[in-house]
């Protein structure tokens, strides 16, 4: 029996990792959880888990970079912690540039009426989710790396 291509995207942050999951075959990204940092040994724990239950096929991490198109230090730090998850699960990782998905994601949350402390919890995750549609969109369905930067 095949399996469908899952995705998972990916709003890294120091402290909560927002988590978006994709079927391929459907094309449509979904908010999966945030995910709060703990430690490495924890952390690898949980992205290998996720990884291995989920079947991801690819992460996709978002980069946020500036206006004028440069990296960022965020940008370093969210191409590290791609090299330490592909390294980890053995699942290949694309970057996506990111880099209006927090103020969308702001802007969805403002127009639902939720306490601040429940549109803080979902942010990341809806911000990892519009990545995550915007790199379908941009033809994760008929090429290896679409839209991605290298």
């Amino acid at each position: 029996m095949l399996h469908s291509t899952r995705i998972a995207g990916i709003d890294y942050g120091t402290v909560r990792i927002g988590i978006a999951t994709a079927d391929l075959e459907v094309g449509i990204a979904g908010p999966y959880e945030n995910y709060n940092r703990r430690s490495e040994k924890l952390d690898g724990q949980y992205f290998s888990e996720l990884a291995q239950q989920e079947r991801i096929a690819r992460f996709v991490v978002g980069l946020p970079v500036h206006l004028s198109g440069n990296e960022s230090q965020k940008s370093r730090e969210a191409r590290e912690f791609g090299t330490w998850l592909e390294k980890l699960t053995g699942v290949p990782v694309d970057y996506f540039d990111e880099r209006y998905t927090s103020s969308e994601a702001e802007a969805i949350l403002g127009d639902a009426n939720l306490s601040k402390k429940k549109r803080k919890a979902r942010l990341d995750q809806l911000a990892a989710q519009i990545m995550l549609t915007a790199y379908l969109e941009a033809g994760a369905k008929s090429q290896e790396s679409p839209g991605g930067i290298e």
